[in-house]
């Protein structure tokens, strides 16, 4: 079963990949300036291994309850990779301690206490030895203003990067946005793109757009994403969680 699993996603990575180069051909971009995250969101670690096997080290979790004990089993599986995990879902405060132990990077940095719960959770994760250095951060975009689905306003996302970017615990790295249920992908990822270059022209080393999943990921790319979060175009339909 093991052997049938890997060359399931052995394939759907391969026509992901291809996918990929393809957008970016299109757009007149380098296949290396977008970065694959393989969101393995109610899979279970095995299939976390089974796609470092194939050398997909970028993970991505949206549930730290679940994201925490899968990042361990896939560290008992597989001890000699050390795959990056990173936090694509909303975060309420009280799970910001419990992230920093496992994320090297949260995508879904959308106010200004979510930043500073995150940044004392780094400093007490420093001093308990349970980590070390900064955690990278996005800023997460609401581009239809509905911030009950997760992301700041647009007017506010300069606000907020200044924010992060003086905070001593935390390294801004640039913006992420999910696109409108609704509404033309690419009206609404060229928005984050204005969004994104306003951002990088203060901080220029907050260059990462983290935008497309797997319906959208080319028109993503077409608007300068660098980092397309793709879950079931990689496993198939939703899967079984790990326990």
């Amino acid at each position: 079963m093991t052997e049938e699993r890997r060359a399931e996603l052995a394939a759907s990575l391969a026509a992901v990949e291809e996918r990929i180069a393809n957008a970016c051909a299109a757009a007149g971009r380098s296949r290396d300036e977008v970065r694959l995250l393989g969101v393995t969101k109610t899979f279970p670690a095995t299939d976390a291994a089974l796609l470092t096997d194939l050398g997909l080290l970028n993970l991505a979790e949206n549930r730290d309850q679940e994201a925490g004990p899968k990042a361990a089993e896939v560290a008992e599986l597989r001890p000699d990779v050390a795959p990056r995990w990173h936090m694509v879902g909303r975060l309420q405060r009280n799970k910001a301690r419990s992230v920093v132990r496992w994320a090297a990077e949260v995508q879904s940095v959308d106010s200004v206490r979510l930043a500073d719960a995150l940044a004392r959770a780094v400093a007490a994760a420093r001093e308990a030895g349970e980590r070390t250095g900064p955690l990278d951060v996005l800023v997460q975009v609401s581009l239809d203003g509905d911030v009950a689905r997760g992301g700041t306003l647009l007017d506010d996302v300069d606000a907020l990067a200044d924010h992060i970017a003086h905070t001593g615990e935390l390294r801004l790295r640039g913006v992420m946005a999910v696109a409108p249920l609704g509404e033309d992908p690419g009206t609404a990822f060229a928005r984050l793109s204005r969004s994104a270059e306003r951002v990088r022209a203060r901080y220029p080393e907050a260059a990462d757009v983290s935008a497309g999943m797997s319906h959208d990921l080319d028109q993503a790319i077409r608007h300068g994403s660098t980092c397309v979060r793709v879950g079931t175009a990689l496993l198939g339909g939703r899967g079984l969680a790990s326990p």
